[in-house]
């Protein structure tokens, strides 16, 4: 059965890139449904590979990876407090917080930057889906930079509400 699942899971990445359907049956993937008004991880791990520091550095219990280390990381959204460390300590870059309903019309999303310039506060930007595709304008609410235990820094853009499941990255407007 995993080899079929595997199949099935090339079959829909000719590219490389993720695909939403993928997504959907992550185990770190709590569903858009339980996204609300507070702050909440998805993981968008689908590598099977020994990795297990977000489940190490998670103060509330809510990532899990347990044995084999290959496992892919689950998330209890309830446990969740969306204290982004696990944003910081993923050497994937694949894990984001999202705050989906940030006002009436727009997301929050909380993501890994690892570029030297990073935006400020108040910036406004283009939003990339996965794919590096331009999908809205968005704005820079929150820049936390790199520091000395952190290499990565976390870049929070709000966005349309409609861009919650897709925006991933942006780029600067010069």
């Amino acid at each position: 059965m995993k080899d079929v699942l595997k199949i099935k899971y090339f079959l829909d990445q000719p590219t490389g890139v993720i695909t939403e359907s993928v997504l959907e049956g992550l185990p770190g993937f709590c569903g858009i449904e339980k996204l609300g008004d507070r702050p909440l991880a998805v993981l968008e791990c689908d590598q099977e590979i020994p990795c297990n520091p977000c489940e190490d550095i998670c103060p509330g219990g809510a990532i899990k990876v347990g044995r084999p280390i290959t496992n892919l990381p689950s998330i209890d959204p309830s446990k969740c407090n969306g204290c982004l460390k696990c944003i910081r300590i993923c050497p994937g870059l694949c894990i984001f917080v999202i705050i989906k309903d940030y006002t009436e019309d727009t997301s929050l999303i909380y993501m890994p930057y690892e570029f030297c310039d990073v935006p400020g506060n108040g910036e406004k930007v283009l939003v990339l889906d996965r794919y590096g595709k331009n999908i809205c304008k968005g704005r820079v609410v929150k820049a936390i930079k790199k520091d000395k235990k952190y290499r990565t820094a976390i870049i929070a853009i709000q966005v349309p509400k409609i861009y919650v499941n897709s925006a991933r990255h942006f780029e600067r407007i010069s």
